[in-house]
């Protein structure tokens, strides 16, 4: 079976950024999660995998946590995997 990835993108303030990020994870089905500044530099790329346990995010997190503090303004770019209904 072929995974199907589509691309979203979500703008968000530095206050909201890292609760964004968490809730995202928590939804499973994301393969990548890419922080970029307002001019679209990538600061932070996070490859997601099944199974991701918490305690190995806690560092993700002081990163997130200390991009946040820099500016007001990120774009985050996912790559979310597609579900067909065709599971066999």
């Amino acid at each position: 079976m072929e995974e199907k990835v589509r691309k979203e993108e979500f703008k968000v303030s530095g206050d909201e950024l890292l609760g964004f990020v968490k809730k995202l994870i928590h939804e499973g089905n994301i393969r990548r999660i890419t922080i970029k500044d307002k001019d679209s530099n990538t600061l932070l790329e996070i490859p997601l995998t099944v199974g991701v346990a918490v305690s190995i995010l806690i560092p993700v997190w002081v990163a997130i946590g200390a991009i946040a503090a820099l500016a007001t303004n990120y774009i985050i770019v996912i790559e979310k995997i597609e579900d067909d209904g065709k599971n066999l």
